[in-house]
């Protein structure tokens, strides 16, 4: 059963709060948890962030004109309020659903998403050219940034506060400070403070004052100048802000509307330069399970909303994620050179478990890939052995490091490669679709691909033996296929594949976790008479050239499977069988990869087949590299 919400159901689009009175935004605020837990308990999704600014996002839109005014929503966690508010209430039961709507901020979903946000940190620079474009246009509207004190790590944030603060453009950002608690604030006295600093009397005398301290002599002018930052980093903490050209504001309470809303209101009638209002948070609020355990309901399942229990299913074989960690904590108890790095993903990329076992040698470096990628330089450099454990998508967020701090210097990074392929209802902006294509280019890389966990068992003991130079190797999310695992590693030899069955007309040549697929379409394969090998090739670089050699010189079809995009290891196969000549022979190859587009959201094996990338897509590529649709009654080997 819904829940009540009488003024909720009057609402159409945020110009309708407009005429709501300070306390009916309140009840409005209520009203929108209420509707956000019940959606996300139907769907799963990130119930945490979007439950700690819900009283924000009502004062936003409150407040503001949108989308007249552009809100810009960071990373885009926290926007389910935001789309129940801005005419999407009767879509957001189909929130991460095949053909609904996306889990983050979209363009194309709605004119009230200024700009669509997946990865973090990028708000602050959109808003800049969004608030200059603004400027070159003469037009005149707010541009709001919302950005949580994680995203606060990366250095783009500050590569664009230092460039905004620079400019003197008109712009807005709003500090969602739910975790790292920068200055927690203290009440009413906090809350007067705010309101205070933010209102134009205080500007006002502010500035005169600035303009009366430059007639002074050098000295007093300085002093005068650490005077007024003292003070008010003595009350407000905005010290570091206030240096990289924004005025600060805060902090304040973010849940409470009656101290919010006439220091947003201030902020939105002073029209000068770029302004941070600092607001404290507290992620999962109004839902007690959800706030007492902020970490476990960042992202969930369906769930029961009068237990929180989620309905996650039950496998009976482990994820690769843990399968990874569990791996390298046993290379670890071994080697005391093996370290480990997370940006910001510990639980993700499983190296909680690494931490738990080695906390000296485990380092979350925060949101921070670049970074992430150039330590482990450093202390690859060094003679250690590190592990920079990250997500296939932000991985592209340090490729520059990559190759100029790794690669060229060919140094004994490692890189595991999380949710590598299709990540389902995260949609494109997680996918892990191209980071074959983007590290297979790279002189000095090795690329692997596990086919199951017990693979990507080998493939950890592999890397750590590796210490020629740089390598990665790629697993997806989820669960593996179930096979036994082995009691330590096997070190493989580099460049190698193998072959898992022999055939004599077709031959499917695998990189990754579409081997038992490509498994399933050799025995329907050999139910139309079409004999077929089937190889795991375990490296995109180098390529085992003797493999692929022997399958194009002795099969009349050759196909090419992976999880990934346009230019990847089918790519590689191309160029080395025309190398070889081998294109001449009248051999029929076909390679399978991820379409030449940006896939939205759905569940990974629908995505997949749609793809082609099953054993269905694999059996008519086949036939149609003979020239022929496939068969509707099998028939027997020699007809």
């Amino acid at each position: 059963m819904r829940p009540q919400t009488p003024l909720l159901d009057t609402i159409a689009s945020p110009a309708d709060l407009k005429s709501l009175s300070d306390t009916e935004l309140v009840q409005l605020a209520h009203e929108l948890r209420k509707e956000t837990i019940d959606a996300v308990s139907v769907t799963g999704g990130h119930l945490g962030a979007g439950l700690g600014v819900v009283e924000l996002t009502v004062a936003l839109h409150a407040v503001f004109d949108t989308p007249h005014d552009r809100l810009i929503w960071d990373v885009g966690h926290q926007a389910y309020p935001h789309k129940i508010l801005t005419g999407r209430r009767e879509r957001i039961r189909t929130l991460r659903q095949p053909g609904g709507l996306s889990g983050f901020t979209k363009r194309a979903e709605s004119e009230y998403d200024a700009f669509g946000t997946g990865h973090s940190s990028t708000s602050i620079s959109a808003g800049l050219g969004m608030a200059v474009a603004r400027d070159l246009s003469r037009e005149k509207r707010n541009v709001v940034c919302v950005i949580g004190d994680g995203a606060m790590s990366a250095g783009m944030v500050y590569e664009a506060m230092n460039n905004a603060g620079a400019m003197d453009s008109r712009l807005i950002v709003v500090l969602n400070d739910n975790d790292m608690s920068i200055a927690p604030p203290t009440g009413a006295m906090s809350a007067y403070l705010a309101r205070l600093v933010s209102g134009r009397t205080y500007r006002t005398l502010r500035e005169t004052a600035k303009q009366l301290a430059f007639r002074l002599p050098r000295f007093w002018k300085d002093k005068a100048a650490r005077a007024e930052e003292f003070a008010r980093g003595f009350w407000t903490g905005g010290t570091l802000f206030e240096e990289l050209g924004f005025f600060y504001v805060g902090p304040i309470d973010g849940h409470n509307l009656e101290h919010m809303l006439p220091v947003l209101r201030n902020v939105r009638d002073d029209g000068e330069g770029p302004i941070l209002v600092h607001v404290v948070t507290q992620k999962g609020k109004g839902y007690a399970p959800a706030e007492a355990s902020d970490d476990k309901y960042h992202g969930v399942a369906r769930f029961d909303v009068v237990t929180g229990e989620q309905s996650k299913p039950k496998s009976n074989a482990p994820s690769y994620t843990s399968v990874f960690a569990k791996a390298l904590v046993r290379e670890a108890e071994i080697d005391e050179k093996v370290v480990a790095i997370t940006a910001a993903m510990p639980d993700g990329t499983g190296l909680d478990l690494f931490a738990q076992a080695f906390p000296r040698r485990c380092f979350d470096v925060g949101i921070a890939e670049q970074h992430a990628v150039t330590f482990a330089a450093g202390l690859a450099a060094e003679g250690y052995r590190p592990f920079c454990a990250l997500y296939s998508t932000f991985l592209q967020r340090g490729y520059d490091q990559v190759v100029h701090d790794v690669a060229i210097q060919n140094l004994p990074v490692r890189f595991p490669i999380d949710r590598a392929g299709l990540v389902g209802a995260d949609g494109p902006t997680h996918a892990g679709a191209f980071d074959i294509a983007y590290l297979a280019c790279l002189p000095n890389m090795v690329v692997m691909a596990a086919s199951d966990e017990a693979e990507l068992v080998h493939m950890v003991a592999t890397a750590t033996a590796h210490d020629a130079g740089p390598i990665a190797f790629r697993y997806p999310r989820g669960e593996g296929v179930g096979v036994e695992l082995p009691e330590k590693g096997e070190v493989l030899e580099i460049g190698k594949g193998r072959i898992l069955r022999e055939g004599s007309r077709v031959a499917i040549l695998s990189l990754g976790t579409r081997l038992a697929e490509s498994l399933k379409a050799a025995e329907e394969l050999e139910t139309f008479g079409l004999s077929t090998t089937v190889a795991d090739a375990r490296f995109a670089k180098p390529l085992d050239r003797d493999l692929v050699i022997r399958l194009a010189s002795s099969h009349d079809v050759l196909i090419t499977i992976e999880e990934g995009s346009i230019g990847g290891f089918g790519s590689h196969v191309l160029g080395l069988l025309a190398e070889e000549g081998l294109l001449d022979r009248g051999l029929k190859i076909r390679t399978l990869h991820l379409p030449d587009l940006y896939l939205d959201h759905g569940k990974p094996d629908a995505l997949y087949a749609a793809a082609g990338l099953d054993a269905e897509g694999i059996v008519k590529a086949v036939f149609s590299s003979l020239g022929s649709e496939v068969p509707v009654v099998p028939v027997k080997a020699g007809e």
